[in-house]
């Protein structure tokens, strides 16, 4: 019926067969942007949020989002990551997070990686959201994936 990966001849979802894919080193890196106002980007570089720990706080829950992704997803295959990072950039008014997630397996990580950011951002705006209640989450995407069969990927800038 089709040549999409996930549909099965009848058009029925399923989960893809990886089992004659070759092991790679595969990684992936995603980011994402959560705009604030002043004060409250202030309170968290000040470490005075009112729920405590905010960047490190949302670096264990983007984290801990990764090795879940199998859950989360339907139809991605749950994985054994051997790596997940979470890295923060204050910037004036807003904070960006980037995600890395990475493995020697037969599939890709994209997904792990932009679940980690993903969930980094939301767990900033739950933490602060006393402070800034109109913060904004945007711009999550992948910025790199390598590994597999197409090889190296990267976002236009």
């Amino acid at each position: 019926m089709s040549d999409l990966t996930h549909l099965d001849a009848s058009g029925a979802a399923r989960m893809v067969d990886v089992g004659v894919k070759k092991e790679t080193r595969r990684v992936a890196i995603a980011s994402g942007r959560i705009r604030m106002s002043a004060e409250a980007l202030e309170a968290i570089r000040a470490g005075d949020a009112p729920k405590g720990d905010v960047l490190g706080t949302a670096r264990i829950a983007g984290i801990m989002a990764a090795k879940r992704t199998g859950d989360l997803i339907p139809l991605c295959h749950p994985l054994g990551l051997e790596a997940v990072t979470i890295d923060f950039d204050l910037g004036d008014h807003a904070i960006t997070v980037t995600a890395s997630a990475s493995l020697t397996g037969k599939t890709g990580v994209e997904m792990e990686a932009m679940v980690a950011a993903t969930t980094a951002l939301l767990t900033v705006y739950d933490m602060a959201k006393a402070i800034d209640k109109g913060m904004v989450i945007d711009a999550v995407r992948l910025i790199e994936k390598r590994g597999g069969k197409s090889g190296v990927w990267k976002a236009q800038a």
